[in-house]
């Protein structure tokens, strides 16, 4: 066989997808092949095989690099460096040695327990056996080692498979979800804050594509606080791949609020308008629904009456991901995907303008219509959205 660095890629819950399995593979597929492709990774060849996805790269590759980038395609359950050999049994107690040996010199193991699975029912050595001959061949080749069934340095893998054996040591977890792309596309409303960043990425996660919307109020917010923004758009990117994010100034509305309307009343007013705005946005790209980084009961604009209020001013689905999450286990996950750091830099963000002082908290739809009744509404989200700006986030 031809020496290729080999990575067994499971599929995780793609591979509950019943008849639909091969759509969701042959989408996973092609994820891989374009991720790797962008890191620079070329040569490699991604394929479904047998229930799993393999991928064969040039032994010259970065191996971890590899791993890296096939790890953060969603869809990808766990990834197994391995290593190949011929389904005989006197070949594959050969390679088991070579890779332990080389195990000893890397890691200094001293102890293992091998596993064995026989994915093939036609191989003429069941799976017990096999992991006690194989097992057997180990303590043979590799004196030093000895066989610990409870608490292994490594547990050495054999899959047997009709036409090659695959051995490895390792499955490492990827973050699972569906391929993107298998789930339509949504618009997320993206702030500079630890939410909706989170937000997104487990959209992506469950296969959805993202264009996004960021609102500032320029010159009350900074240029800097936009590239903030920009910065936390390209995290998620390095996940979702490009997209463009919509960048719009709501200070004249913001401005045309606090003149005519209850200064209690300003945040839910302007949240309502961010909500129309980002529905034309979405509806002019192909986007389904919305998607907000909201959790319920977390700010005045997130209690339960708030949000009905909200959904009120759009007929297009809004998605909230975090909508029940803790705030820690928000943050939590905002550090697992690098979005924490840049997400905590001190820059006012456009909701913070004109925040009023003891903002309603459980506002009724009738008055804030009436509210909104002193307002030209249609012309202010038309203005809006025909001054927005469009960054392209790689």
């Amino acid at each position: 066989m031809n020496e290729q660095n080999i990575f067994i890629v499971r599929c995780g819950e793609v591979a509950l997808k019943g008849m639909n399995k091969p759509y969701f593979e042959r989408m996973l597929v092609e994820r891989i092949g374009k991720r790797l492709k962008a890191a620079g990774l070329s040569g490699i060849d991604v394929r479904r095989h047998e229930g799993l996805i393999f991928a064969r790269a040039p032994k010259e590759l970065d191996k971890d690099a590899i791993v890296k980038e096939i790890s953060k395609v969603f869809g990808v359950a766990s990834i197994s460096p391995a290593v190949e050999c011929e389904s005989d049994m006197d070949r594959i107690g050969e390679k088991a040695v070579e890779y332990m040996m080389e195990l000893i010199e890397k890691k200094g193991v001293k102890t293992f327990k091998v596993e064995a699975k026989r994915a093939d029912k036609t191989f003429p050595v069941k799976s017990p056996d096999i992991a006690r001959r194989i097992g057997a061949s180990v303590l043979k080749g590799c004196k030093v080692l000895k066989v610990d069934v409870h608490n292994p340095d490594v547990y050495l893998f054999v899959d047997v498979r009709r036409e090659e054996t695959f051995i490895y040591q390792q499955k490492i977890a990827g973050f699972g979800g569906l391929p993107l792309g298998t789930n339509g596309k949504g618009l997320v409303l993206l702030s500079g804050g630890i939410d909706s960043p989170v937000a997104a990425w487990l959209m992506a996660k469950r296969g959805m594509l993202i264009e996004a919307v960021h609102f500032h109020s320029y010159p009350y917010t900074s240029p800097r606080a936009q590239e903030k923004v920009e910065e936390l758009a390209k995290i998620v990117a390095s996940y979702c791949g490009r997209f463009k994010m919509h960048v719009i100034n709501i200070l004249p509305i913001q401005e045309q609020i606090v003149q005519n309307c209850p200064e209690a009343e300003t945040t839910i007013l302007v949240r309502r308008f961010m909500m129309r705005i980002a529905e034309k946005i979405a509806e002019k790209n192909g986007c389904m629904m919305l998607i907000t980084g909201e959790n319920l009961g977390q700010v005045a604009s997130q209690t339960a009456e708030s949000l009905v209020v909200t959904d009120a001013s759009v007929s297009m689905p809004v998605m909230r991901p975090l909508i029940a999450m803790d705030k820690v286990d928000i943050m939590e996950k905002a550090e697992e995907i690098g979005t924490f750091e840049t997400s905590i830099q001190p820059y006012e963000d456009c909701c913070t303008v004109f925040l009023p002082p003891h903002p309603v908290t459980k506002p009724r739809l009738s008055r804030i219509e009436e509210s909104e009744s002193r307002l030209d509404v249609e012309g202010l989200v038309k203005a809006a959205v025909e001054s927005e700006e469009i960054v392209d986030i790689s």
